[in-house]
């Protein structure tokens, strides 16, 4: 066996050409194209609230169902993929994504809007955003070489943020909004390819598998649930969904009530997706040193702390600039350790499927962080209570996730007959 083919994971030995180089790159590829889009949704609130005189409640429903729809299909997606193999689902995921962004461009009524943005997005994201290119790397790649790895997939993300905004914007500014979803739309097709080296075979069970191996898919999550450490790691992650979905579509329409311009806007976003490729790869690297509850809480308690100084003073580019900054170290910078914790706890057997109903939790406060947004400026002409809740659910979770233990669940020894 080659150098490089000794340095794979069980899962990938079999390809010679699927070098760990190989499947990190193309991995960073898709989390790349798949997070980028639905990152740069926020700026088409405005051009299609004033087309179609909608309120901006209309647009943040479509937008809350595809997180919602995102979570609930993750864990299905997830254990789909953990079953029968990666690459089928990422392909489907990527139609669906696609298609749900075109029907978005043809979306003149609510209806059409949450089945386009709404629910095929949702579903489409379940089954190729880089939650699955995380799993891949799990399962393909090594125990030494996991971490940077699965930094390097979220920052991927991040990046796909940075890029995707500041086009959007430009896009949309040149061309008309309906033009730019079509150009994404037609962008998500290369996630098809590119899924290849992510492709993991399908599970076989074995008469001398090792009890995590052979564990079945309720058994899983009888076990996940009943521990009370996976459990904190969940309701912790509810927080970091509330608060990247508020931001990622309110964030921008917020500027401009506030008298910044969209294009800073754009750059605000994006400064998020370029500062997040630092927190997520630092992450990244850390956990490797340091306990992992303790980084996520020092996250949760800072994303408080910046919110607060946020909305404490004068909203001005440079403010906004510098929010987009700080938030961006601790953007995505959750997903590395709680997804290093679940693999942990329990293996990689059933990973995709646990990390799934972790991000569950994840989506249902981005739903709320989306839904909550569009109904309280609705009524109220204004965002300050969100931002209030999401200064408290930060400090909550800060304090969740100090009490979990970081070491894998005690599980009986198979005896010889």
């Amino acid at each position: 066996m080659s150098t490089q083919a000794s340095e794979l994971g069980p899962a990938a030995r079999s390809s010679t050409w699927r070098t760990p180089a190989i499947i990190i790159l193309c991995g960073c590829a898709i989390g790349m194209l798949g997070f980028g889009p639905r990152s740069a949704l926020g700026f088409f609130v405005q051009p299609m609230s004033h087309e179609y005189a909608w309120g901006r409640d209309v647009f943040g429903l479509a937008i809350a169902f595809q997180n919602l729809l995102w979570g609930l299909g993750q864990p299905v997606a997830g254990a789909v993929a953990d079953r029968f193999g990666l690459f089928r689902v990422m392909c489907a995921g990527a139609l669906l994504y696609a298609g749900g962004l075109l029907l978005m461009r043809y979306s003149s009524t609510p209806l059409s809007l949450n089945i386009g943005a709404g629910v095929m997005v949702g579903f489409g994201l379940a089954g190729c955003s880089f939650n699955l290119v995380l799993s891949a790397f799990t399962k393909l790649l090594p125990a030494e070489k996991r971490g940077l790895a699965l930094g390097a997939g979220t920052a991927a993300g991040s990046f796909g943020q940075f890029l995707f905004a500041p086009i959007g914007v430009a896009l949309i500014d040149n061309f008309g909004w309906q033009q730019a979803l079509t150009v994404f739309g037609f962008l998500m097709l290369l996630i098809i390819p590119l899924s290849l080296a992510l492709s993991t075979p399908p599970a076989a069970s074995s008469a001398s598998a090792a009890p995590a191996d052979d564990q079945t898919f309720t058994k899983a999550l009888a076990e996940a649930f009943g521990h009370r450490s996976y459990v904190l790691l969940v309701l912790g992650f509810f927080t970091c969904g509330f608060q990247l979905a508020f931001i990622t579509v309110h964030l921008p329409a917020f500027l401009v009530d506030s008298g910044i311009s969209t294009q800073t806007g754009g750059w605000v976003i994006a400064a998020i997706g370029l500062f997040n490729i630092v927190g997520s790869l630092s992450v990244g690297y850390l956990q490797n040193y340091m306990p992992k509850r303790f980084i996520l809480s020092t996250i949760y308690f800072t994303r408080a702390l910046a919110t607060l100084a946020f909305i404490s003073f004068p909203i001005t580019p440079f403010s906004a600039i510098a929010f987009g900054a700080v938030s961006g170290l601790t953007w995505l910078s959750t997903v590395p350790p709680t997804s290093a914790l679940v693999a942990l706890m329990f293996g990689t057997r059933w990973f995709a499927t646990l990390y799934g109903f972790a991000f569950v939790s994840h989506q249902v406060g981005g739903f709320l962080g989306v839904f909550l947004g569009g109904i309280v400026f609705e009524k109220f002409g204004s965002y300050t209570p969100i931002w209030w809740l999401s200064i408290l659910f930060g400090v909550l979770s800060a304090l969740i996730n100090l009490p979990i233990v970081e070491k894998p669940i005690a599980r009986a020894v198979a005896q010889p007959a």
